[in-house]
């Protein structure tokens, strides 16, 4: 088996096992459930006029949600991330494909991630394992990436835990941080640093920032947890149990997102990580992100036979959800929930 066979078929084990099996993270939770979101008896607004609507990476959006990214790189789940980008067209929101490691070194899979003709207005956004810069891949890489798919950004995602609980992981994360520099200074479209689910805190975003990173995506602990995945993956025991040893680790979603906001007022934030809810993406709003992105629930929906549509339906309880919660919190738009103080449980 090639490495990309061996790439494409752990593609396709990571979406069965995220689906089938018990993965979420063990001892840690997000930290939503610590926060209250004060109620207003009387909001003095239409629910009808609260706007979601924000502008992110010069695209406009009708809620500050990002599809996050899942998959590609396999024949058999093209069709996942056409109907994830039919369904973000369709609403409004943000989409990013999975890592494209696999369509930069056999081009037959590019068509696995390209989705660009069926969302031509939405965000988009191009994925790299940050680890591969230590691993043969440069700024070319990089830009063919972005180009691929037409993409507005590059997400580098950071995933050691899981390199390193991986039966085939690339575990050298040695002078990383001065590749990604390289690559912020020569790409043409921003660098979006992002977690797998075990969170960024402040003093490492403040080091990917000063490197050019633009944007981060805490990607928080107390959602899937990747070590679990790759767990079910393991064919021995003695693997299986060092991967469950670390079902519980990571900086919770919350706690993350209020440490990256602290230290760096400025910067875009997304809020990732076990988001389940529209409650959820307020709160995540409310203590500092910009927007908000989810994953695993809409990867469910989107594997069925109705494709976009039921997409559509599950992202569209998220988003009323979002609009209730404005509302009674008494927030007319997303820059007065930023002001909003929450209240601890």
């Amino acid at each position: 088996m090639t490495d990309n066979d061996q790439t494409s078929s752990r593609k396709l084990d990571h979406v069965r096992i995220v689906l089938g099996e018990d993965v979420a993270a063990k001892g840690v939770t997000t930290g939503f459930s610590a926060y209250r979101l004060p109620h207003e008896a009387l909001p003095e607004l239409d629910l009808a006029d609260i706007d979601t609507s924000l502008t992110f990476l010069g695209r406009r959006m009708r809620a500050p949600l990002l599809i996050s990214s899942m998959t590609g790189g396999a024949q058999d789940v093209a069709r996942i991330n056409l109907a994830l980008a039919e369904a973000a067209e369709t609403l409004g929101l943000a989409m990013g494909v999975g890592s494209q490691r696999a369509a930069l070194v056999d081009a037959r899979l590019a068509d696995t991630y390209r989705v660009r003709h069926v969302a031509p207005t939405i965000p988009l956004l191009a994925n790299l394992g940050a680890v591969q810069l230590n691993y043969g891949f440069g700024v070319d890489e990089c830009r063919r990436a972005v180009e691929m798919i037409e993409a507005d950004a590059l997400v580098l995602h950071f995933n050691a835990l899981q390199e390193a609980v991986q039966p085939e992981g690339n575990t050298n994360f040695t002078g990383l941080l001065q590749r990604v520099e390289a690559v912020c200074a020569h790409l043409e479209v921003p660098v979006i640093a992002k977690e797998v689910g075990n969170g960024i805190g402040a003093a490492t975003a403040r080091r990917l920032v000063d490197a050019g990173v633009r944007i981060i995506d805490v990607a928080g602990a107390g959602g899937t947890s990747w070590s679990e995945v790759e767990r079910f993956r393991h064919t021995t025991d003695g693997g299986a149990r060092v991967a469950a040893a670390f079902a519980g680790w990571g900086i919770p979603t919350t706690e993350a997102i209020r440490q990256v906001r602290a230290a760096l007022p400025d910067v875009t934030i997304i809020g990732s990580g076990g988001v389940r809810s529209g409650v959820d993406i307020a709160k995540a709003i409310a203590l500092g992100a910009d927007l908000a992105a989810t994953a695993k629930p809409a990867l469910g929906p989107a594997v069925e036979d109705r494709g976009a549509a039921a997409v559509i339906e599950g992202l569209q309880a998220y988003l009323a959800e979002l609009r209730i919660a404005m509302f009674c919190s008494g927030c007319g738009d997303l820059a007065a929930l930023r002001r909003l103080h929450l209240e601890r449980v």
